[in-house]
């Protein structure tokens, strides 16, 4: 509509008589600003809006949040319309007084890092660590998709942002491996499982008790978590799988035969290693029965 208007005035210029023109042509630069002015206006809205999303609850397993579809959403139908809005926000930003920008791809960058901010209020939510840390990665993941399948919004936001963004989500992995895994893989670990050269069997015995345990208890909790993104899902599992697996096949390997002849040694070596890859390919499916399924498979 703001280019429809702008383009009537050559026309107008064409037809009309000169007071006419003038009269007429005033009218349409006047009708012009308002609407530039409430496009601005609209942006500013949304900074507020994503300022003023309180939330109280966090959203169920550590998916996308709503908030993030939305803006994400309405950033790439705008980005339709760059040309048109980077010369609105040159010409009527300032003027509106509600907005610290003059150009349109300052105000995308502006509100991606208030919807940031957000967000990392909104983790705060969960008690869980790990959780915290899908919460974000799920979120991060989701922004980096939008803004990969829209050239237009990736234009505007440059790549250097585009590879930030990318190193953060990044990181985010590294920490929920390190907050989640890295505690197994310190159970796994050989300290302690020696005296005077010899193994000693109670302190085995609990040393693959305690994985077991920990390994129910991941994958009882984490199997309820939501990581919607496929290839995110599959990174995850892919790389969780490289580092515990072989720890626990070599661990397995080393000491499972000092425990051959023990009575009830189910009881503490429950899993082998194909067991464990079948546990981490239930994670991050937002089902609270893959376990039981898993055990029954």
């Amino acid at each position: 509509m703001y280019e429809t208007i702008h383009g009537l005035i050559p026309a107008i210029s064409d037809g009309c008589l000169v007071d006419s023109e003038h009269e007429i042509t005033s009218e349409i630069l006047v009708a012009g600003d308002r609407i530039g002015e409430a496009c601005v206006k609209i942006f500013c809205d949304l900074e507020n809006s994503i300022k003023n999303d309180v939330a109280r609850n966090p959203v169920p397993g550590g998916a996308v949040h709503p908030l993030t579809r939305y803006v994400m959403n309405y950033l790439i139908n705008a980005c339709d319309f760059r040309p048109t809005l980077e010369r609105i926000f040159q010409k009527h930003a300032n003027s509106t007084g509600k907005c610290e920008t003059s150009s349109f791809s300052a105000q995308l960058l502006n509100t991606m890092d208030l919807l940031d901010k957000n967000l990392e209020a909104k983790s705060n939510l969960y008690k869980d660590l790990s959780l915290r840390v899908i919460f974000l990665m799920n979120n991060g993941r989701y922004i980096l998709q939008k803004i990969k399948g829209s050239p237009e919004i990736h234009e505007a936001m440059g790549d250097t942002s585009y590879r930030r963004r990318s190193t953060v989500v990044r990181q985010y992995h590294k920490n929920y491996q390190r907050e989640t895994w890295g505690k197994v893989l310190q159970i796994l670990k050989h300290d302690g499982l020696l005296q005077n050269g010899k193994v000693n069997k109670a302190a085995l015995k609990e040393r693959f008790k305690s994985f077991s345990n920990m390994m129910d208890e991941i994958h009882k909790t984490q199997s309820t978590w939501v990581v919607n993104d496929e290839q995110l899902q599959s990174e995850l599992r892919v790389s969780i799988s490289a580092v515990i697996i072989p720890a626990y096949r070599a661990f397995l390997a080393k000491f499972k035969q000092h425990l051959d002849g023990s009575k009830h040694v189910d009881r503490y070596i429950k899993y082998q290693s194909d067991d464990i890859e079948t546990l981490i390919e239930g994670l991050f499916d937002g089902n609270p029965t893959s376990m039981n399924k898993s055990r029954k498979n």
